[in-house]
C-alpha cells in the first residue's frame, strides 16, 4: 500500500498485506474462529490456502517448503488445541533450523487472563523451542511485528517464530502503512579467515569436511563442490543432510547419520583438520557427543556458522568462521592449493567405503520382499532430483543409505525425529513444486501419525507415491527393547488396516506389495495414475535393519546377561 493514499484496513487485511509484500504465496493452515477476520482478507488475496486436516500436518508442511526454500514456510492455526497440535512441527522447525512463521489465534484481549475459552499464554507454551514469540494487541503494529517476525525467522541460526492474534485485534481497523520487504541478511567471511583457512587446508594431511544446517542454496552446493573437488578433500553429510554434496562425486564419503558407517568415524576420528560448514555437530552427526572431545576437539577444527552463538557453544574451534554457508561458499574460489595435496588417496578410499556401504547387492532380509532390490529399482527408474519424504523409523535407513542423493532441495527429513513427517512433507513439496516427483517413505507407526493428510494430497491433486513399510510394529522402539529387555515384548505390537484400502477410501491409488517382483508394476502403476499413492509393503517383521534381524539382537542380548 503506498503511504502517501493510507486508508482505514482491520488488523486481518493489514496483515494479509504483509503476507504479499513479503513475497508469500502459499500458507497452510486449519481453519478456526480465532481469525476468521484472516480468513476472509485470504479470500481476494493471491496467495494459495492448503486446507489441512491437523494442524500438526499444516505446520510440517509449512516447515518442508521452508526447508526446501529458506523462505519462512507460513501456518495459520486456531488457538488452544490448534496450537498445540501445531507444535510438533514447530519443534521440527527449530531442532531443523527451518524459516517458519506460526500465527495462531487468541482470544479477545478483553478476555485475556482469565483462562478463557481455549486461552493459552503462548510465550510459555513455545518459549523454549521458538526463535520468537510475540502477540500483537494493536492493529497499527503488525506491519511493524509482521516485519520483524520474517527477519528473526530468516537472520542467523534461522527457526520459527509464533505470532498471536486476539480475535478482536483482527477486526479493529487502524490507518498504518506497509512495511518494506524483509530482507534476508547474509556474514560474510573476511579475507584474512580465509587465507588462513587455505593455509591449514595446505598443512594438513588428512582433512575432511562435514556439512549441515541450513542457509544453503543450489549455488552454494555447486560451489562448495567445486572447492572440495580442487582440494579433493573427502566431504561427509551430517544427519539428513545428504542433499548437500553430490553422493555421486569422487569426494563423497557418506552421511553422520544413525547407524553409520564404521570406517566412516575411523577416518573422521584420524583425520588431522575438520571442517565444518553450516551444522551444530548436535547428538546424532557426533554420535552421542563422542565423535569430537567437548570442549576441545582432539582433532583441529574450524568451524563455519551463521550464528556467532553456536561457535564455541560446544566445541572450541581452532578457527571460527562467523559466516553463512552461501556466503562461506562463495568465498571459496579465493581458497586454492598451491601445491599438489598429499591426501588424494585418502579421498579416494573414503569414497570407495561409501561406495561399498551402500551398494544393495550384498543385502538380503527375511522375508518375500527384499528391500535392497527395491531401492536399486528406485534408482534405476526414478529422476534423479525425485525428492524423498520420510519421518522417523528404521524403515528411514533404506533412504538414507541407499538412495543416492545428487540435487539441493530433494530431501525433506526431520534431524529431530519426529514421527509422521514425511507424509505432510510431501504435500508441501508437491504444492509448492508440482513438476517434481516426490516420493514418501514411511513405516506403518509413522504413517498413522498424519496418515490424515493423504486426503489434503487428494483434495489438492498431488500425485505423490508414499512407500510404507510395514511390519506391525513400533520397529525402533522394539530394536531397542530386544537390546535392552530382550524377549520381553511390551507396547510395540501393532494392527494394522488395508492400506491399500485407506489410499482407495480417501480417492487415491493403492497397491499391496508382498513380494519383490510385484514393487516394479506396482510402482509403475502408482506413477502412471496421475494419483496420490499408497504401496503398502509387507515387510517380515524379523527385518529389523538392513543387516539385522530381531532374533539376531535377542541372542546378543542374552548372551551379554
Amino acid at each position: 500500500m503506498n503511504s502517501t493514499f493510507l486508508t482505514s484496513r482491520t488488523g486481518g487485511q493489514i496483515l494479509v498485506d504483509q503476507l504479499l509484500l513479503h513475497g508469500v504465496q502459499q500458507l497452510f493452515c486449519v481453519p478456526g474462529e480465532s481469525y476468521l477476520a484472516v480468513l476472509d482478507a485470504l479470500h481476494d488475496a493471491h496467495i494459495a490456502v492448503t486446507v489441512c486436516r491437523q494442524e500438526g500436518g499444516a505446520a510440517m508442511m509449512a516447515e518442508a517448503q521452508g526447508k526446501l526454500t529458506g523462505q519462512p514456510g507460513i501456518c495459520f492455526v486456531t488457538r488452544g488445541p490448534g496450537a498445540t497440535n501445531a507444535s510438533a512441527g514447530i519443534h521440527i522447525a527449530h531442532q531443523d533450523s527451518t524459516p517458519m512463521i506460526l500465527f495462531v489465534g487468541q482470544v479477545a484481549r478483553g478476555a485475556m487472563g482469565r483462562e478463557a475459552f481455549q486461552e493459552l499464554d503462548y510465550s510459555a507454551v513455545f518459549g523454549t523451542m521458538a526463535k520468537w514469540v510475540v502477540q500483537i494487541d494493536d492493529p497499527a503494529r503488525v506491519p511493524e511485528l509482521v516485519s520483524r517476525a520474517f527477519h528473526v525467522a530468516t537472520s542467523g541460526r534461522p527457526g520459527p517464530v509464533v505470532v498471536a492474534l486476539p480475535e478482536d485485534m483482527l477486526t479493529e481497523a487502524a490507518t498504518v502503512a506497509d512495511a518494506l520487504p524483509y530482507q534476508v541478511t547474509e556474514t560474510h567471511p573476511g579475507a584474512a579467515q580465509m587465507a588462513e583457512l587455505a593455509q591449514r587446508l595446505q598443512a594438513a594431511q588428512s582433512p575432511v569436511a562435514i556439512l549441515g544446517g541450513s542457509r544453503w542454496s543450489e549455488q552454494a552446493v555447486r560451489e562448495f563442490t567445486a572447492f572440495a573437488e580442487a582440494w579433493s578433500i573427502p566431504v561427509y553429510c551430517s544427519f539428513r543432510r545428504q542433499m548437500l554434496f553430490p553422493a555421486t562425486h569422487a569426494c563423497y564419503g557418506g552421511d553422520l547419520g544413525l547407524g553409520v558407517n564404521p570406517k566412516l568415524l575411523a577416518r573422521i576420528k584420524a583425520s588431522d583438520l575438520v571442517l565444518v560448514v553450516g551444522g551444530r555437530l548436535s547428538e546424532v552427526p557426533s554420535q552421542g557427543y563422542e565423535l569430537f572431545n567437548i570442549p576441545r576437539p582432539a582433532q583441529p577444527l574450524v568451524h563455519v556458522h551463521a550464528d556467532a552463538h553456536e561457535l564455541g557453544k560446544l566445541y572450541r574451534p581452532t578457527q571460527a568462521i562467523h559466516a553463512t554457508p552461501q556466503a562461506f561458499a562463495a568465498a571459496l574460489n579465493t581458497v586454492r592449493p598451491t601445491a599438489a595435496v598429499p591426501w588424494k588417496a585418502h579421498t579416494e578410499a573414503a569414497h570407495a567405503e561409501y561406495l561399498a556401504w551402500s551398494d544393495t547387492a550384498p543385502i538380503r532380509i527375511p522375508g518375500n520382499l527384499q528391500m535392497g532390490q527395491v531401492m536399486q529399482h528406485l534408482k534405476e527408474v526414478l529422476p534423479a532430483d525425485t525428492i524423498f519424504c520420510n519421518g522417523a523409523g528404521n524403515f528411514a535407513t533404506w533412504v538414507h543409505r541407499f538412495w543416492p542423493f545428487t540435487t539441493y532441495a530433494s530431501q525433506l527429513a526431520p534431524t529431530s525425529g519426529s514421527m509422521g513427517y514425511g507424509l505432510p512433507a510431501g504435500v508441501g513439496a508437491k504444492r509448492l513444486w508440482p513438476q517434481r516427483e516426490v516420493v514418501v517413505f514411511a513405516g506403518d507407526g509413522d504413517f498413522l501419525m498424519h496418515g490424515q493428510e493423504f486426503a489434503t494430497a487428494v483434495q489438492y491433486g498431488l500425485p505423490l507415491i508414499v512407500v510404507l513399510l510395514d511390519n506391525a510394529m513400533y520397529g525402533t522402539i522394539r530394536m531397542h527393547q530386544e537390546r535392552e529387555y530382550p524377549g520381553r515384548i511390551s507396547a510395540t505390537q501393532l494392527q494394522n488396516p488395508d492400506f491399500k484400502a485407506y489410499a482407495q477410501a480417501f480417492g487415491g491409488h493403492g497397491e499391496r506389495v508382498e513380494r519383490t517382483a510385484e514393487f516394479a508394476p506396482a510402482l509403475a502403476r502408482a506413477r502412471a495414475s496421475g494419483l496420490p499413492s499408497v504401496l503398502h509393503c509387507l515387510i517380515d517383521p524379523e527385518a529389523i535393519t538392513p543387516t539385522g534381524t530381531l532374533q539376531g539382537l535377542r541372542s546378543a542380548a542374552l548372551a551379554k546377561n
